[in-house]
């Protein structure tokens, strides 16, 4: 296991040597959320109000951490969620990434923000997703779709919380507002080579999310669905996944962790789809709580910019590796022998934390 001057016993020490690394005002930009941040608070602190309690004599001798997801098979039910501007971490940006989410069996998410170009995040082989803020130009988003398709993209991530930008006041105070000279998004070139800015559309509806549906054969999941109403629209709608997120606090400052807001969820959908989470998953046992409520899988952002910015590819898949190895762990203390075996009655919610 990557070492990382003897500072990665947790995410938390990756956490340390990363902002010894970076730039502070690119810390911020990675670390930071929206308002007071206490949405970005909440989404840790939602874990420490839930309890394991495990089973005994279970006879979980060997686990397996495999699943099935959309028809993609991943070693493990975690998942590198979508994160802008990864070559402020690591001047390999995304392409270190893919690399470590590929030798770790899992999905990479490309963010819409991505400071390499989706084909040469591809190239890394492994399974990818692809983020997409559906612009209000219809031809530019099509392209982007096929652009996705052509890469081997096997499914997008419709983000939905996002009709205006979320007011970042960590970003304000150093004046971060554009990427240094250099880097661009490059997913967000047009067919002349114009880099466009990616817009948050206050007027995207369902009828949009229609249209996506008939553009495309690949399986779509909305991202930043907390009501359990707008659980229930995207089951009507035709979309085939969920994930519960509040865009890690960066959006709106006060809305409900991704934790509290999970059962709702999963209960609203009865089924009909796979639900996900991210936001605050820390520790193996975060992983396991979130799993026992009914999320198929979660997914991780900044613990993965941690992980990048000390070491690269071998950073990231330090990263997965603790998370995988501390989940496996997990399991066997609380008696299960695989991620098909949790389920509710293996958490207790407390009160405080």
């Amino acid at each position: 296991m990557l070492a990382l001057d003897g500072t990665g016993l947790n995410l938390a020490d990756v956490a340390d040597g990363a902002r010894r690394r970076l730039d502070p005002v690119h810390w911020d930009f990675f670390a930071g959320g929206a308002g007071d941040e206490r949405t970005l608070r909440a989404n840790e602190e939602a874990f420490t109000r839930h309890r394991i309690l495990p089973r005994i004599l279970r006879g979980a001798l060997v686990r397996d951490l495999r699943i099935s997801l959309l028809g993609c098979r991943l070693a493990m039910p975690v998942l590198i969620a979508p994160t802008a501007f990864h070559r402020l971490a690591h001047p390999e940006g995304e392409v270190a990434t893919a690399d470590a989410a590929a030798e770790a069996g899992t999905i990479m998410v490309v963010s819409m923000a991505a400071t390499r170009p989706l084909e040469e995040i591809a190239a890394a082989g492994g399974p990818l997703w692809f983020q997409l803020y559906p612009q209000s130009d219809l031809g530019f988003t099509s392209a982007l779709v096929r652009r996705a398709e052509a890469a081997g993209c096997r499914a997008l991530v419709v983000t939905v919380d996002s009709p205006v930008f979320g007011r970042r006041e960590r970003d304000l105070r150093h004046r971060f507002v554009d990427l240094p000279p250099g880097l661009l998004c490059e997913n967000m070139r047009d067919p002349s080579g114009r880099v466009r800015d990616i817009e948050m559309d206050a007027g995207l509806d369902w009828p949009r999310i229609g249209w996506l549906r008939e553009l495309t054969t690949l399986p779509i999941l909305l991202k930043g669905v907390l009501h359990p109403a707008d659980a229930r629209l995207a089951v009507a709608h035709g979309v085939d996944g969920v994930v519960v997120s509040n865009h890690g606090g960066r959006q709106l400052d006060g809305a409900v962790a991704t934790l509290d807001a999970l059962p709702g969820i999963v209960a609203a959908v009865e089924g009909r789809l796979p639900v996900l989470l991210d936001g605050g998953i820390r520790r193996g046992t975060d992983v396991l709580v979130a799993l026992a409520l009914g999320a198929a899988a979660v997914l991780v952002g900044r613990p993965v910019l941690w992980g990048l910015a000390v070491g690269g590819a071998a950073g990231v898949r330090h990263v997965l590796d603790l998370l995988r190895d501390d989940l496996d762990r997990a399991l066997a203390l609380a008696g299960v022998a695989g991620p098909g075996e949790l389920s509710g009655d293996l958490v207790a919610k407390v009160a405080g934390g």
